[in-house]
């Protein structure tokens, strides 16, 4: 399995020159990030991605959209890939929004305010982190799966702080826990 942390958004490229939340809800990608995005399809083209598992925040969902297109591969949303809320920019978008804005996709598993209300406590990251642990690893393939995320689920998931647009693949002793 490959996991990607979501490419540079417009609150990251706001928050890193001030330290500062910038009180964007749900925000897209940045022009950097788009540039990103693009460049990870020549990085991933060759990994033998057969199926793409997206949060349902903006910012995965346009991370994950040019590398889908290219490999014909619908990406599958998941609300437990989801950031956890400490920002603004984890107040995410309600699902009738975003189904409206990607068409393609299946938002029908997601409640429409299906982000925490509050900041979520780590070990109910922790939680979803070993909930989608057991979950990817009973599927068929999962080594050819790729994940799109976010900082602080990626850190409860693999053990690691990754930066915005890096990806990692993960060996079957981090994905079956045994790490």
């Amino acid at each position: 399995m490959i996991v990607l942390r979501h490419c540079q958004s417009e609150f990251n490229r706001l928050f890193t020159a001030t330290r500062r939340d910038p009180g964007i809800s749900d925000p897209p990608l940045s022009a950097h990030g788009h540039e990103q995005a693009q460049e990870l399809v020549a990085r991933l083209r060759g990994e033998d991605i057969r199926r793409i598992i997206v949060s349902p925040y903006r910012r995965a969902l346009q991370t994950a959209a040019p590398l889908a297109r290219v490999l014909g591969i619908t990406p599958i949303v998941e609300p437990l890939v989801r950031e956890r809320v400490a920002f603004s920019c984890d107040e995410g978008s309600p699902a009738s929004q975003l189904a409206l804005e990607w068409p393609d996709l299946d938002f029908s598993g997601l409640s429409e305010g299906w982000w925490s209300e509050s900041p979520e406590p780590q070990h109910m990251v922790e939680d979803r982190a070993a909930l989608f642990r057991t979950a990817i690893g009973a599927l068929p393939q999962a080594r050819h799966t790729l994940v799109v995320s976010h900082w602080c689920f990626l850190l409860a998931f693999v053990g690691e702080s990754m930066e915005n647009g890096t990806w990692r693949r993960l060996d079957d002793r981090v994905l079956h826990g045994t790490d």
